[in-house]
């Protein structure tokens, strides 16, 4: 919808396809923590997502305030429309439990650590664009093509609570837990320092939809 608000209602067709631009850089891709580490932690699944949100190559869509739990049991299906100024891009959708501003445990956290409007990473995934309709026998983007991608993150259990929001990011890296994509179409394993390339994304708002398993 307008302004970055997720719905569960498909927005009315525009006069002029909507979408939304974001700049995904090689040389300076989204970290999958906010922190710094030697090597990879278990807690990086329990990190704040907002030190991504606010990256501008980063797209925030969220919900209105939820009215009632929300019950998610299965997979996600992530069926986006694209277009990008390359030949080749990764696409990693998250999906996250937005705690209200206010929110208070009854029984403070150890340090005093405030939970208000904690972004939980509820499930995260990525499609390496050449891909999408096979994973033997990759394609090249037509630049600036809408183009469909769709693939099916792993199942969840989890209940977003009355008073939540449900949000959803998109980006196009997730650096170190994914390789860096060139994008451009190449065998990545032997990509030259010229291959790699910035490339201008965009989603399609009418056509882009994420189907979640809702239980209640």
């Amino acid at each position: 919808q307008n302004n970055g608000e997720l719905s569960f209602e498909k927005p009315m067709p525009p006069v002029v396809p909507s979408f939304t631009t974001y700049t995904s850089d090689p040389a300076k891709p989204v970290p999958y923590t906010e922190d710094v580490h030697l090597s990879r932690t278990q807690e990086y699944m329990l990190d704040d997502q907002r030190f991504a949100a606010r990256r501008p190559d980063v797209l925030v869509f969220q919900t209105a305030v939820l009215q009632e739990d929300l019950i998610l049991g299965g997979p996600i299906v992530a069926d986006l429309t694209a277009a990008i100024s390359t030949t080749d891009a990764d696409f990693v959708v998250k999906l996250i439990d937005v705690f209200p501003d206010d929110f208070t445990y009854e029984k403070p956290l150890k340090n005093n650590y405030s939970m208000s409007g904690y972004q939980m990473l509820v499930r995260g995934e990525v499609m390496r664009g050449k891909f999408r309709d096979s994973f033997e026998k990759p394609a090249a983007f037509v630049p600036n093509k809408p183009t469909r991608i769709k693939y099916t993150l792993p199942d969840i259990a989890h209940t977003f609570k009355k008073g939540h929001r449900l949000m959803i990011q998109i980006q196009s890296s997730w650096f170190p837990l994914v390789d860096m994509n060139p994008q451009t179409f190449t065998d990545i394993y032997h990509a030259k320092k010229t291959d790699f390339r910035k490339a201008a994304i965009r989603i399609y708002h009418n056509s882009s939809k994420i189907m979640l398993p809702v239980i209640k």
